[in-house]
């Protein structure tokens, strides 16, 4: 993770120090030798510490935890100089091309930075703990009749190895109290690795519907993110995974499908494996996971990544309704802009293509523990049947 941008992270925590110290420090105030150290400290710090993360084999360590004060440190120490050079910067520009008497982009900077650090300290320490319940209503002309009323718990990307048990506890009472006649789990129930899941099997094994528990993988289910693994361990690592699923009493489906039953009539769940562009894994097979459906059939199908959704499930398939994950809304919203609406057309919420629909849910968790004017999320989902 760190290695793909540790030269930019480098030179984030020294250019601006620089630019500060020669600007602002070196001839306004008479500084002393360890007031000088205590300046060039805490940038030193951060290029120490991102060098030594930079050589980590994995997409991260293993200790979450110092990774993550690590990041947040980063947030705190070295963005907000990097903010107020560039706002000092532009400000000078300004300056020389209307010849004004001050450079009003260090106001604009000091105030841009403390807004930085309104939404540092928020969403790591407020807004990872909110819990949203968000109901939707979607209607279908070819629903079959006996599912009007039909109600499916959507929860996705609970990232156990950076879970709080609290929030868990209390999405899985959430789920419960809806008395769902289906829960989804949409993918990326782990970081890296198995070994984060074990303790968290008493509290999922409580979800509970009348139609089961349906799951696929993420992109961070496969082993992908612990590259120098060999294939023995890798491969070993993603059964541990799979069966970890199927131990719970969870249906984890596999470029599957199966048929849910009410009277006479019937829809399919059907469940891809993640189908993501490069470079996250391209592990679906659409024409297996919908082997011996009839192309009268109502499909819910499970796949983790939405892009997939236009790029083969619109165009290869009639799956009515696509559930997915994995964008986590970028977890963050600026005045109603999130940051992964610049990825893709899809990144989170609802979304209609004639009779078809795609709903992307936030998620629960996050790789990295933060989350602003994003909060995690569980989604019930009622299906009805048009009346027009």
């Amino acid at each position: 993770m760190i290695a793909r941008i540790f030269f930019l992270i480098i030179l984030a925590a020294l250019l601006p120090d620089i630019y500060i110290y020669r600007r602002y420090l070196r001839h306004r105030f008479d500084l002393g030798l360890w007031q000088r150290l205590l300046w060039w400290l805490p940038g030193a710090a951060m290029v120490a510490l991102t060098l030594v993360y930079a050589m980590i084999d994995n997409f991260a360590p293993d200790n979450l935890t110092w990774f993550n004060i690590y990041l947040f440190m980063l947030g705190l120490v070295v963005v907000p100089k990097v903010l107020f050079v560039l706002s000092s910067l532009m400000g000078r520009l300004v300056r020389r091309v209307f010849g004004l008497r001050r450079n009003w982009g260090n106001y604009a900077g000091l105030l841009l930075v403390l807004w930085q650090l309104y939404v540092l300290f928020t969403g790591s320490m407020i807004g990872t703990d909110r819990l949203a319940v968000n109901e939707v209503t979607i209607e279908f002309d070819d629903l079959p009749a006996a599912f009007d009323g039909y109600r499916i718990a959507q929860f996705s990307d609970i990232h156990l190895g950076s879970m709080r048990t609290e929030l868990l506890e209390r999405a899985v009472a959430e789920i419960n109290k809806q008395h769902p006649d289906l829960i989804a789990f949409t993918g990326d129930i782990q970081n890296m690795r198995p070994q984060e899941l074990t303790r968290f099997a008493p509290v999922l094994a409580r979800l509970k519907a009348k139609d089961g528990v349906y799951s696929v993988l993420g992109n961070h289910d496969y082993s992908q993110y612990m590259p120098k693994l060999d294939e023995a361990h890798k491969r070993a690592n993603e059964r541990l995974t799979r069966s970890f699923q199927t131990s719970i009493g969870w249906n984890l489906l596999l470029n599957d499908n199966r048929i849910i039953r009410r009277s006479a009539d019937s829809i399919v769940v059907a469940g891809e494996e993640n189908d993501g562009r490069p470079p996250f894994p391209q592990k679906a097979d659409l024409c297996k996971t919908l082997r011996g459906v009839s192309a009268q059939s109502f499909v819910v199908m499970l796949q983790h990544d939405p892009s997939a959704w236009r790029r083969s499930i619109l165009p290869k398939s009639k799956a009515q309704l696509t559930l997915s994950g994995h964008t986590h809304g970028g977890q963050a919203s600026f005045f109603g802009w999130r940051p992964t609406e610049l990825l893709g057309r899809e990144d989170a919420g609802l979304y209609r293509e004639g009779n078809r629909a795609l709903y992307v849910s936030t998620g629960l968790g996050g790789f990295v523990p933060f989350r602003f004017h994003m909060d995690p999320e569980v989604v019930v989902i009622t299906l009805k049947k048009s009346r027009n």
